[in-house]
C-alpha cells in the first residue's frame, strides 16, 4: 500500500515564503474527551511502575553496549562508526539514566558525550580518559545500591569533569569562542529528586 504524503502549505510573498509543514500530530489525538477520572499521566506512570523491576536488567544492557563500544575503539581507533557507538551509548546512557532510577550516572555519561562532540580530532582523544569513563558508568551503576554511592558518584564526576574540561581547554586551545560555550555548566542535572 503506498502512502501518500502531505505536502506543506506554501504562502509566496514579494520577498519571502512562509512554509507551513502539516501537523502530523493532529492524527494522533484523540478528538474525544477524556473520561471522567482518566489521567493520561498516571496511566504512563503505573506503566512505567510495572516496568520499573526490567529497568536495572536494561541499564546493564546499556553499559554492556557502552563497553562494546569502548572495546571497538581499543581494537580500531577512534574512526567515524566507533565515535558514533560510544557517543550514542554515553548518550542514551545519559537520556535513560533517571527514568531507569540511575539519576547520578547521567553526569558522568554527560561528560564522555562532551569529550567525543568536543574534541577537534578524536583521535587525539587519551583512551585511558575513555576507560575513566566507561568504568565509572559501569561502577556507579554496580554500587548504586551502597548507602554512601551518591557521594562516591558525585566526587568521581567531579573529578571526570575536571580532567576532561582540561582536556577540551588544551584541544580547543586556538578557538576560544568555542571554548565558551562547551565550559558551561552541564545540561544533565546533578541529582535528581
Amino acid at each position: 500500500m503506498a502512502t501518500i504524503k502531505e505536502k506543506p502549505s506554501i504562502s509566496t510573498f514579494a520577498d519571502h515564503e512562509v512554509i507551513t509543514p502539516q501537523n502530523k500530530l493532529r492524527k494522533a489525538v484523540s478528538a474525544e474527551p477524556l473520561a471522567p477520572g482518566d489521567d493520561p499521566v498516571a496511566r504512563a506512570e503505573q506503566a512505567l511502575a510495572e516496568l520499573s523491576s526490567e529497568f536495572s536488567s536494561w541499564m546493564d544492557s546499556e553499559c554492556e553496549r557502552l563497553d562494546v563500544a569502548r572495546q571497538g575503539v581499543a581494537k580500531s581507533g577512534f574512526t567515524k562508526s566507533t565515535k558514533e557507538a560510544l557517543f550514542h551509548a554515553a548518550h542514551d546512557i545519559k537520556g535513560e539514566a533517571a527514568t531507569f532510577g540511575y539519576p547520578a550516572v547521567a553526569a558522568v555519561a554527560d561528560s564522555l558525550c562532551r569529550l567525543i562532540e568536543h574534541t577537534p580530532d578524536a583521535t587525539r582523544i587519551p583512551f585511558k580518559l575513555v576507560d575513566q569513563h566507561v568504568d565509572a558508568v559501569r561502577a556507579i551503576i554496580r554500587e548504586y545500591s551502597r548507602s554512601d554511592a551518591e557521594e562516591l558518584s558525585a566526587m568521581l564526576t567531579k573529578r571526570l569533569r575536571e580532567v576532561t574540561d582540561e582536556f577540551l581547554v588544551h584541544e580547543n586551545r586556538g578557538r576560544p569562542e568555542y571554548l565558551e560555550n562547551i565550559l558551561g555548566p552541564s545540561l544533565a542535572p546533578d541529582q535528581i529528586a
